[in-house]
């Protein structure tokens, strides 16, 4: 149960890595306004409401690829909850969506989806695990 929970907390970071990567990638993509001050809330909600379809869909990617890498992580350092570990990993992906779209107002579709695909994106990774042998 120990390694288990070690999965999932090693999971996590490796999906919180890659939602940072992807974050920096998109911010080379999608600039950031000139007039945008990152630690004012209004600014920030602002930049969510004026934000392209495009940069919606790459957070939208990054949230599902981040659980992916996330629940392989998991799934391939657990030794017996390999499913399990890698489904808290969507699952925790999933409350983070949640508790962004709470603060930040996101498009519903965009929400939707953040809440939709996380868990079967970390639930695939586990089952890209199982062919691998280990």
């Amino acid at each position: 149960m120990i390694r288990s929970t070690l999965a999932v907390l090693l999971g996590l970071v490796v999906a919180l890595a890659t939602m940072l990567l992807l974050e920096y990638i998109g911010m080379s993509l999608f600039p950031l306004p000139p007039d945008i001050d990152l630690d004012n809330e209004a600014d920030l909600a602002r930049l969510v409401a004026s934000a392209t379809i495009d940069k919606k869909l790459w957070v939208l990617a990054g949230w599902t690829i981040a659980a992916f890498a996330g629940g392989w992580t998991a799934a391939k350092t657990s030794r017996r909850h390999r499913p399990g570990a890698a489904l808290c990993v969507g699952a925790l992906i999933v409350a983070g969506v949640v508790l962004n779209t709470a603060l930040l107002p996101h498009p519903a579709w965009m929400t939707v989806a953040g809440v939709l695909l996380p868990v079967p994106a970390a639930w695939l990774a586990w089952r890209a695990t199982r062919g691998s042998g280990t």
